[in-house]
């Protein structure tokens, strides 16, 4: 089986998510920056990303932060997210089952595959992090998603763009592959190998013969 992370995997999300938290914190009386949502919090849960924030700021967040954040990034989502480059080829081609494992709740993985025209390929494979006691880098969900599939943790490929992501398949003795989209760079691509990714892809075209050369598919 080969299980996706939503984020910046399947779909082009990163850059809107991280803008719409910045403004969010700003607004809130919490100065952040894109870039420092981005490189902290990338592949993170969100109520891991605003517990950190707490605890760095030594204050809480404003009451129902996390709903006007989530609502925010729906919004942003319904019309600018778009999917990654080549993802539905990569999909349409791709023998044997899939799913989605992501640190995202329900309705933004929902609203990410539906808006992206991606839901299709997927159905009701789409497992969240809220759904387990932690989040990546712990492979609890990683683990969860292969139990509920019914597929053995050794027989599946993990296809992740953050380091968080590597080291939860690492974790769960999964074989991991990771993306390295047209927003990442070297650094990027060297956290991914040591974090444990057995491959790295630049193109969602590449995605195939990867998982052919890893596990004979």
């Amino acid at each position: 089986m080969v299980i996706f992370d939503c984020n910046g995997v399947l779909v082009d999300s990163e850059p809107i998510a991280a803008a719409v938290a910045a403004e969010e914190f700003s607004r809130a009386g919490f100065p952040l920056t894109p870039d420092i949502v981005s490189r902290y919090f990338t592949g993170r849960r969100t109520s891991d990303m605003l517990a950190a924030v707490e605890a760095a700021a030594r204050r809480k967040l404003p009451p129902h932060f996390a709903s006007r954040l989530t609502a925010a990034t729906l919004s942003r989502f319904r019309t600018d997210l778009r999917a990654t480059a080549h993802i539905a080829h990569a999909l349409t081609w791709l023998r044997g089952p899939k799913c989605v494992a992501s640190s995202s709740p329900h309705e933004r993985i929902q609203a990410s595959l539906e808006t992206t025209g991606l839901s299709r390929f997927f159905e009701r494979a789409v497992f969240s992090a809220s759904d387990v006691p932690q989040g990546k880098p712990a492979p609890d969900l990683l683990l969860y998603a292969a139990a509920k599939m019914g597929v053995q943790a050794s027989d599946c490929i993990v296809v992740e763009d953050s380091a968080s992501g590597i080291s939860a398949a690492y974790a769960a003795g999964m074989t991991a592959i990771g993306y390295v989209g047209p927003r990442q760079d070297a650094n990027d691509a060297t956290k991914l190998v040591a974090a444990g990714a057995r491959a790295l892809i630049v193109d969602m075209r590449q995605l195939k013969s990867t998982v052919v050369a890893l596990r004979g598919w």
